[in-house]
């Protein structure tokens, strides 16, 4: 099980889930970045993630789909907007494939992997909203206890890589 972190949010518009992953950073790093092993982490049980496409790169289109119990489904596109391997992702949802803007932006997510030493990782999200509004529902909605489900099993699976 990951150890939680107490790290503060930058604005009242940003949640933050920062935790020592028991992985190795590139490992971790993997997780985000291979759809194959997106599929297997992203989503709290018993949500399940049936597809993810990720093209890695500044600029890139990003879309994963995740599904509820009942099997309805639920697409998450955007665009990588930084990318530094195995150290930090930039994920936005303004913007969907070919820089096209969706219909209603919500947040983007800056992901940072740390080495903390005997091959475990620094794992930083921070979410930025463009609302206040829009943060407090992301909260609302779960944020601290899915994220934090969805990051213990993050580390299940980049153990085993």
């Amino acid at each position: 099980m990951t150890t939680k972190l107490d790290i503060a949010p930058g604005s009242d518009r940003e949640l933050v889930l920062a935790r020592i992953i028991d992985a190795p950073r590139e490992n971790v790093y993997r997780c985000w970045t291979e759809p194959k092993l997106v599929t297997q982490w992203f989503a709290p049980k018993p949500w399940t993630t049936p597809r993810a496409e990720m093209d890695v790169r500044s600029g890139g289109s990003s879309l994963v789909v995740m599904a509820g119990p009942d099997g309805d489904e639920f697409p998450n596109p955007g665009i990588f907007l930084e990318v530094v391997p195995g150290k930090k992702i930039v994920l936005t949802d303004a913007y969907t494939k070919a820089w096209e803007p969706s219909e209603k932006p919500f947040m983007t997510l800056v992901l940072t992997f740390e080495d903390e030493g005997e091959g475990k990782t620094r794992y930083i999200a921070r979410v930025a909203h463009w609302s206040v509004t829009d943060r407090e529902e992301h909260e609302k909605m779960g944020f601290h206890e899915g994220w934090g489900q969805c990051a213990d099993q993050l580390e299940e699976v980049a153990k085993r890589l």
